[in-house]
């Protein structure tokens, strides 16, 4: 149910005009056919990404999870296609100094049932120490397999902050794709979710009308105080922490 102003209505400030539902439609309609030519370009793209060619490595070399080192092949479950995340890590840090922009892409890939009915598998590589990591994890309640690549080159170990994707034949693994920075948007449901509001993300950079909220520093809500104030330093943690058991303020982030 929608009311019809009888009269136009003032604009109210930071907000979108007023109007009635066949003028919305109107405006709606002639989004979607823009929305639509992106959908069909972001298509483009994937068929496109599909066509790369492969770097074939060592399935052999060994990661380290739960049950001590495995060869990088067993990541991929009997499955012929693996992606994983590359979570960034700091040595010696507490669970409240760790990345929060990893920290961010783990916590929306919880469980990968969905993947797995495709037959794909997922992990996170960290360069962590095993020890390190896997108290860590604990305390996330992650699900997902994590591994430390500590000492193991690129591209299994190396840089961190990728989302990668490897290809299996038999005992042959191929490196297909590789992307980072906001590639990795692809995993976070609740960006694309802000995208559709009235205000969207809330950051500085982002395109606004007159009078909207000026927004703040790009990814400003990845870390709160336990308040939920967005802010960086000794009080504040990755958001998703709070809702962990002892999550508590703290004094300090320990990346030396």
């Amino acid at each position: 149910m929608t009311t019809t102003p009888g009269e136009p209505t003032p604009a109210l400030p930071g907000r979108p005009p007023v109007v009635d539902l066949a003028t919305w439609q109107a405006a709606r309609d002639e989004l979607l056919v823009r929305e639509k030519a992106h959908t069909r370009e972001g298509d483009a793209i994937a068929a496109a990404r599909r066509r790369l060619p492969m770097v074939e490595l060592d399935g052999t070399v060994e990661v380290v999870g739960p049950d001590g080192p495995v060869p990088f092949l067993e990541l991929f479950q009997g499955r012929d296609e693996l992606v994983v995340y590359q979570h960034m890590w700091y040595d010696g840090a507490p669970h409240q100094g760790q990345c929060e922009g990893c920290t961010t892409t783990a916590w929306h890939l919880k469980d990968a049932v969905y993947l797995n009915a495709r037959g794909v598998s997922f992990a996170v590589l960290t360069t962590g120490r095993w020890d390190e990591v896997a108290a860590y994890v604990e305390f996330m309640g992650y699900t997902q397999p994590w591994y430390s690549v500590r000492d193991v080159e690129a591209p299994v170990g190396g840089a961190m902050g990728y989302l990668t994707s490897f290809l299996r034949d038999g005992d042959r693994v191929f490196l297909t794709y590789s992307t980072t920075g906001r590639g990795n948007e692809r995993v976070n449901g609740a960006l694309g979710l802000l995208d559709m509001t009235p205000y969207g993300r809330g950051e500085a950079w982002e395109d606004k009308p007159e009078g909207w909220p000026k927004g703040d520093h790009a990814c400003w809500y990845w870390r709160t105080d336990a308040d939920g104030n967005a802010t960086w330093g000794p009080t504040s943690r990755p958001v998703p922490q709070w809702t962990r058991p002892g999550a508590t303020p703290v004094e300090t982030l320990g990346r030396g």
